[in-house]
C-alpha cells in the first residue's frame, strides 16, 4: 500500500468553529477538488470547538498541500480563531477499503 494519512486537530477558540470552516473552505475547497487527495473536514461531535481532519492520498501529495501558495494566508486567517495550535500526526494505514 502506498497511501500515506495525515490526521490535524484544531481546536477553535469558543463560537469559531464554524469561521475556521469558512477559511478552510476559502482556501482549501478548489485544491482539494482538484487534486488525487481523500479528504474528510470534521467536527467533533462531543466537543463544539474541536474540528478534525483527516487526509488519505500519497505522501508527496499530502506534503505539498502545505506547500501550496494559499497556504500561508489560510494559516494567518485563522491564527486568531484557534484557541490553540494545531496537532498534526502522519500516519502509515495497514488497510483501507477501497471503494473505487
Amino acid at each position: 500500500m502506498n497511501k500515506s494519512a495525515s490526521l490535524v486537530m484544531l481546536k477553535a477558540k469558543p463560537g469559531q468553529r464554524d469561521e475556521v470552516r469558512r477559511v478552510w473552505e476559502k482556501y482549501a475547497r478548489d485544491y482539494i477538488a482538484g487534486s488525487a487527495l481523500s479528504f474528510y473536514y470534521c467536527y467533533d461531535d462531543n466537543d463544539p470547538d474541536r474540528i478534525i481532519v483527516f487526509g488519505l492520498g500519497d505522501q508527496a501529495s499530502l506534503r505539498g498541500f502545505a506547500q501550496q501558495p494559499w497556504f500561508p494566508d489560510y494559516q494567518r486567517d485563522t491564527h486568531a480563531l484557534l484557541a490553540e495550535p494545531g496537532e498534526v500526526r502522519s500516519t502509515t494505514p495497514q488497510y483501507v477499503k477501497d471503494n473505487a
